[in-house]
């Protein structure tokens, strides 16, 4: 009886997408405030460092001073994003360090909130499951008050926009992405599966003259020309640093059979394989496969990402979560999931076991292994002729959930 009635009053409860938008705005404001409170490391630094090197960025732009140099003591590491994203930060220039860090990570959580809720999703219940499925990485990204959400939201307003025929903003929100971390440019890639091809591309050529050239509205061309040349510098000496490998499939190889593959190599070959599935075009009209594909972009960005880090992990989460709660899935996909869950989402939190964490989660690079498992099973999926038939069954999946 008691069960009957738990059961009755928490499983509506969290299906409420109101209660959902309190949990997120909930941890939010704890990793915002658990973060500002420990106070500093080696009593210089902040333990929302990165906060303050985005925050920053901006007044470094304004008088002209070189985004991409040690700006140390006032935070350690360097700034790695474009100059229009300096000026995205204005408004974090404006409050104390604490209202500001909670409002950047607000944005982060309530902007994938709604990124999540408009997914062309014809299952509702799926967004509901995907929003609780993320909401630990996404802590994970808010602890360290990176920019991850906010990167992995726009690529789906990206995504979304395409499926509603808006190429012009689907280019927006894409584009906007790379101008934080450039990476988020190989989701571009999407416009293959939509018409109006010609258009995608002039709204791109548009956007990125804009994005740009804004920056000119607070400096000179001359230190415009200089600050890109200087970004430059900076990302493809991290690109060229040796011996960092990160939370990747780079990383892994290398801990597992101590040897230092050719990063190059093994970026071109992933992405060869990322592209295989793009030769089935008969498949582009499902919308199964396009969203199989979608999420295949999302993990691939990570896991072949040399400089890959815990909190970057939202980003392949998310896509973990659109593949599997979008559509019907196998047996082993569920235990590839739990396993996700598990290794990736909750090995950094104090419910992993701290033995395990220290002595081979992070030694052998175990958070990065289920994301690169699953991507190897989408693409397989993907290469291989199930994809009608499983959103044939989703179809009719929907159709006895309305009648319900």
């Amino acid at each position: 009886m008691e069960t009957a009635l738990l059961r009755r009053s928490i499983i509506p409860l969290l299906k409420n997408p109101k209660f959902i938008l309190g949990a997120y705005i909930f941890f939010a404001l704890a990793a915002s405030t658990g973060e500002y409170l420990k106070g500093k490391e080696f009593g210089i630094f902040t333990h929302y460092n990165n906060f303050l090197i985005f925050r920053q960025s901006f007044p470094h732009l304004i008088h002209y001073i070189d985004l991409y140099k040690n700006h140390e003591p006032e935070h350690f590491d360097f700034y790695k994003y474009s100059p229009a994203f300096a000026i995205a930060m204005a408004p974090f220039t404006l409050v104390p360090d604490l209202p500001g860090l909670i409002a950047w990570n607000l944005l982060n959580a309530l902007v994938l909130f709604f990124a999540i809720k408009s997914l062309p999703l014809k299952n509702d219940p799926a967004k509901i499951f995907i929003l609780w499925f993320i909401l630990q990485e996404l802590l994970t990204n808010m602890q360290s008050s990176q920019s991850n959400g906010l990167v992995v939201a726009l690529l789906i307003f990206g995504f979304n926009k395409f499926e509603k025929g808006n190429v012009f903003f689907a280019a927006l929100f894409i584009l906007l992405s790379a101008y934080i971390k450039i990476y988020g440019a190989l989701a571009l890639v999407l416009f293959l599966f939509y018409p109006d091809k010609l258009k995608f591309i002039f709204s791109c050529l548009l956007w990125v003259v804009m994005l740009t050239f804004i920056p000119l509205l607070f400096v000179s061309f001359d230190q415009l020309i200089f600050l890109y040349k200087s970004w430059y510098r900076i990302v493809a000496e991290d690109h060229a640093a040796q011996l960092q490998y990160g939370i990747s499939l780079l990383g892994l190889i290398h801990t597992w059979f101590n040897t230092d593959p050719n990063k190059n190599i093994l970026f071109l070959a992933g992405l060869t394989i990322l592209c295989l599935p793009l030769i089935r075009i008969n498949h582009y009209k499902e919308l199964s496969f396009r969203i199989n594909y979608f999420a295949s972009v999302l993990i691939w960005l990570i896991i072949f990402n040399h400089r890959g880090e815990s909190p970057t992990y939202i980003i392949a989460i998310t896509g973990i979560a659109i593949w599997f709660f979008s559509s019907p899935k196998k047996i082993v996909d569920m235990y590839l999931v739990v396993f996700a869950f598990i290794l990736t989402s909750l090995s950094p939190t104090d419910l992993f076991p701290r033995y395990l964490r220290t002595h081979f989660v992070v030694p052998y690079t175990l958070k990065a292994l289920p994301c690169i498992l699953i991507w190897i099973k989408i693409t397989i999926d993907s290469l291989t002729p199930t994809l009608s038939k499983r959103e044939g069954e989703q179809e009719t999946k929907n159709k006895k959930l309305q009648t319900l």
